[in-house]
């Protein structure tokens, strides 16, 4: 029996076809795609081994995810081994979901615009869910930003913000999305986000937590642009090793817990910031139920996420919290059900008024969604 009651708003979720779009991996997934075991073998020779680290397996990244494949983890009761007393049909209805970007290969030119092309047409009904939104890309220190973030909008009425990914650590160990360590304080990118703050449009900002307060600055420096944090700034090596040095011993998981607690109430103040509880099973995080091909029950994931739920919270109060699954980039270490039953466990100690906000009417209103 499901905990929540209502249709909800999944905020956070990506599609891919490496068959048939701009991939990193096109190339490979055309000619190996029916050996995956061979496929699996080259990628991780070829891939970076930081971003193999980060993807935990290469399977579900390598095959296409489009709208079935959700509705399928999304109906899934995904048993697996001994926790089948944990994992029951999920019976979780979502209503609408929001896609953000994922890496479009085609960076070229006013290529990123493809992604948001390609998205607005992909069969959602079909499956009983709505497309309620799109977030694109963006190079904001572009000469062509305007542009291009001018013909994003002409593609769709659907698209209600942007991304760009600034998640750099001090680790090399760490897969870096970007080349700067500090992006969002950058001349080049403020220039351009003074553009984008005319818009209207909201920001998704994702960082690692060492990097939360240059998300504190850009909130303060544009109050009025509405972003959130993506992943509750996603603490590297939280929960075991990560990368060369990252959560190697309890002490140093300790002190990225306190630093992360510290730096995430300071970015609470900025009243125009939201946060979304999304990504936290990722293997970035130094989860490792992957490597054994297990998938963390819901009662896993309570023990293991709810310090970080019970402090997002808190501060940020359940009126700027939002739920979101990142699926499939959670996908290998949890199922889609275990992860909305974990989350509704979390919250439902709240009450009923909170359980819709952060499954529901938060999202609705950030993302400007009918």
């Amino acid at each position: 029996m499901s905990l929540i009651n209502f249709p909800i708003v999944d905020p956070h979720i990506h599609q891919w076809d490496p068959y048939h779009t701009p991939h990193r991996a096109a190339l490979l997934v055309r000619l190996l795609g029916k050996d995956p075991q061979l496929m699996d073998q080259v990628a991780r020779k070829a891939m970076a081994k930081p971003l193999v680290n980060s993807l935990g397996l290469t399977d579900y990244a390598l095959a296409p995810y489009l709208p079935a494949d959700y509705a399928a983890d999304l109906d899934n009761a995904g048993l697996a081994g001994d926790q089948l007393s944990d994992q029951q049909q999920s019976g979780y209805q979502v209503e609408q979901v929001v896609h953000i970007e994922a890496s479009w290969h085609d960076h070229k030119g006013t290529g990123v615009v493809g992604e948001t092309r390609w998205v607005k047409q992909l069969p959602f009904e079909q499956h009983g869910i709505r497309l309620g939104g799109i977030v694109a890309t963006a190079e904001f220190s572009d000469h062509r930003f305007k542009k291009i973030l001018e013909l994003h909008q002409a593609q769709t009425p659907l698209l209600c913000g942007l991304r760009r990914m600034a998640s750099h650590h001090p680790d090399w160990g760490v897969h870096q999305w970007s080349d700067e360590a500090h992006l969002y304080t950058s001349r080049k990118f403020l220039t351009g986000f003074e553009q984008f703050a005319k818009t209207g449009l909201s920001f998704d900002a994702w960082v690692y937590s060492s990097q939360i307060p240059d998300v504190t600055q850009l909130g303060r420096r544009f109050p009025e642009t509405p972003i959130v944090l993506d992943h509750l700034a996603t603490p590297v090596g939280l929960f075991g090793p990560v990368g060369n040095h990252t959560g190697v011993t309890h002490a140093a998981r300790q002190d990225i817990f306190a630093r992360w607690q510290d730096d995430i109430a300071q970015l609470a103040e900025q009243p125009n910031v939201y946060a979304k509880i999304s990504g936290l099973m990722m293997p970035v995080l130094g989860h490792a139920f992957y490597k054994n091909r297990e998938l963390a029950s819901a009662s896993q994931m309570v023990d293991l996420l709810s310090p970080l739920i019970e402090h997002a919270i808190a501060v940020f109060g359940v009126e700027r919290i939002i739920y979101a699954s990142n699926f499939p980039m959670d996908k290998v270490n949890t199922s889609l059900s275990n992860l909305m039953e974990a989350y509704a466990r979390m919250i439902q100690p709240y009450g009923d008024a909170a359980m819709h906000a952060i499954f529901r009417d938060n999202a609705k209103r950030f993302y400007r969604l009918d």
